[in-house]
């Protein structure tokens, strides 16, 4: 693994860490805030911070540059909106693994795109992904039945947060990632304060009580976080990203414990270390296992 490929797989870590945490913020603020004009803030603020930081390659942005961004904006905006109204029936914790079943919808959308199927390595760690959300999502059941509104919720937009990986990895390759950054942070913003306003109302959209953990998800979860993954995603593939990002489910579910008092229970422990076998898979494509049967041989 070349040093870029390892700087890009650690950076996707610390970026699956920080949504780890926005599960958590995002849970705890609900519980006195309406989503819509509370997510609306979380990405002006996101838009206006970055875009003043980074204003002289916004303005050198092209017509291509401008049209991915509004893309990926739409599809992000698509994504957090089913996740965010889901998060009102269901804990973070379980959100956390349940989104992550993007990890396994991405390997079969870069097979339709770019027409080239997934090494059998990452078909593995997708799928022992899968199984690993499975253990800490079904309350240890594993029957439909037990999924509620919000988990249904939360499925749905795994498919969209698979959309927004693929789509990052379409465009950032020939692409400026800050000017993707910031124009999907704009188109982000724009939708959900129409939607704010149409829904919930114009006094919903600055709430005092909600500032800090805005300026928080605006600053951290979503300028760090998601220009991270941008320049993250020039360097890998985009089913290698997806297996590194399902981490965040991990982070979700052991922050969602130690600080909303979630319970963790035995198939959740499992879960996680099922999960990390599949990255590990995924990672090393058991090259040491190969490099120990050739030292056997000699």
């Amino acid at each position: 693994m070349n040093k870029k490929w390892l700087y890009a797989d650690l950076s996707l870590v610390l970026v699956a860490l920080v949504w780890g945490s926005t599960f958590v913020v995002i849970k705890d603020t609900l519980s006195h805030a309406k989503p819509l004009g509370f997510m609306a803030l979380r990405f002006i603020l996101a838009t206006v911070i970055l875009g003043g930081i980074f204003n002289k390659k916004l303005r050198q942005s092209n017509k291509s540059e401008i049209r991915a961004g509004a893309i990926i904006g739409v599809i992000l905006y698509l994504g957090l909106l089913i996740q965010t109204i889901g998060l009102i029936y269901t804990t973070a914790s379980k959100q956390a693994f349940l989104t992550a079943v993007y990890v396994v919808i991405v390997p079969f959308l870069v097979w339709i795109i770019y027409k080239k199927p997934p090494d059998s390595y990452s078909i593995i760690g997708a799928i022992l992904a899968l199984i690993g959300i499975g253990f800490l999502t079904i309350d240890g059941s594993f029957r439909v039945d037990s999924l509620n509104k919000g988990d249904m919720l939360t499925l749905c937009c795994a498919l969209f947060f698979a959309g927004h990986i693929v789509s990052i990895g379409y465009f950032a390759k020939d692409m400026e990632p800050i000017v993707l950054s910031i124009v999907q942070f704009g188109v982000t913003a724009l939708l959900f304060l129409v939607s704010a306003l149409i829904v919930e109302g114009s006094k919903y959209i600055l709430q005092p009580n909600t500032l800090k953990a805005a300026l928080y998800l605006a600053l951290v979860g979503t300028v760090f976080a998601y220009t991270v993954q941008n320049v993250a995603q020039k360097y890998t593939s985009s089913t290698h990203a997806a297996i590194i990002l399902s981490l965040e489910s991990v982070f979700g579910t052991i922050l969602g414990v130690y600080i909303l008092g979630e319970i963790m229970t035995r198939e959740m422990i499992i879960g996680c270390i099922v999960i990390f076998v599949g990255i590990i898979i995924t990672e090393t494509k058991l090259e040491f296992i190969k490099v120990k049967r050739e030292e056997d041989s000699y």
